[in-house]
């Protein structure tokens, strides 16, 4: 895709939380060439567009500067950029720090990364929802498929948004499923794609890293570990994008009613508290919810710290 006599490309892996993003940034990692900083949402979380200001965009740079991933980077905010003058000053710090091809991993803000970096290239990277939704529930964020799979569903859509304006030169599309069936393969697909040579260093990173080496039995979890009606609920709620995205659905999908809706809210809140409060204990799980409830901003990110690094503590 690039070549040395041209400025390397941004790249972004982009697919939804707990699609195997993670891994998969240990596998690029690995190779000799690439740069890998991590997750970087916090560049468009907080970037909005301004037509008062020259570039037509602005940041928060109060809230950015609060964000717990935006400060474990370590990037200095400057006092007179702002918009895509201050985005492209912190990608350049990003990529100061360690020489290759730079990619970045993101799981939402599909339009503004397409409207401010349109020459971008895009790995998106797809995992059976059911899943997703499945993970999302080990994690706590979630207490139900039908809600689980929200996030799936919000990124795939904002996908859809730039699809038919970025040119097929600028993506590639690699399923989990494929990845870890066929680690090899795909992986010399998508060296090529980005214009490096394959390294077989690649196929290594479980020896460097808490993650072990592509386990099949990860795919489709959701048939051993899902009951029919959570299944019928949540494809009846994420059925057509299932579909476009080559996902069989498994054939008795509906839609909740009211009443049904509202039962499987309360089931789902019930279940995350109960996670948040076995994992982190009653005080900090409540100073959390209530801070942020109450605006007390200091203190919600000194709580938020708190559980983050608890989180980060349990994950590989």
């Amino acid at each position: 895709m690039n070549s040395s006599s041209e400025e390397a490309p941004i790249v972004f892996v982009y697919g939804a939380l707990r699609s195997g993003t993670t891994v998969f940034r240990l596998m690029l990692k690995a190779h000799e060439g690439i740069s890998c900083p991590g997750e970087v949402d916090f560049l468009f979380d907080y970037l909005a567009r301004d037509a008062s200001h020259p570039t037509g965009w602005r940041y928060d740079k109060a809230s950015l500067s609060t964000d717990r991933v935006f400060r474990a980077k370590q990037i200095t905010l400057s006092p007179v950029l702002d918009g895509l003058d201050q985005l492209t000053d912190m990608l350049e710090q990003l990529k100061a720090r360690s020489p290759g091809l730079m990619v970045l991993t993101v799981h939402r803000h599909a339009t503004h990364i397409f409207e401010t970096l349109p020459d971008a290239l895009f790995i998106h990277l797809l995992r059976d929802p059911r899943d997703v939704a499945r993970s999302s529930i080990g994690m706590g964020w979630a207490g139900t498929l039908y809600y689980g799979v929200d996030h799936w569903i919000n990124t795939e859509t904002e996908w859809d948004e730039i699809f038919g304006r970025v040119s097929h030169r600028q993506v590639i599309e690699l399923k989990y499923e494929d990845l870890f069936t066929d680690l090899d393969y795909n992986l010399r697909r998508v060296c090529e794609f980005l214009g490096v040579p394959f390294s077989a260093a690649m196929l290594k990173y479980h020896e460097t890293s808490t993650y072990g080496p592509p386990d099949p039995s990860l795919i489709e979890q959701w048939r051993r570990c899902s009951e029919p009606r959570e299944i019928a609920l949540m494809e009846g709620k994420a059925d057509l994008l299932m579909q476009a995205r080559g996902y069989a659905l498994a054939g008795k999908q509906r839609s909740a009613g009211p009443i049904e809706r509202l039962g499987l809210f309360l089931v789902d809140r019930a279940r995350v508290w109960r996670f948040g409060i076995r994992r982190f204990g009653v005080k900090i799980y409540l100073s959390e919810k209530f801070s942020r409830w109450l605006g007390l901003t200091r203190f919600h990110n000194h709580v938020g710290n708190q559980i983050q690094e608890a989180t980060t503590r349990r994950l590989k």
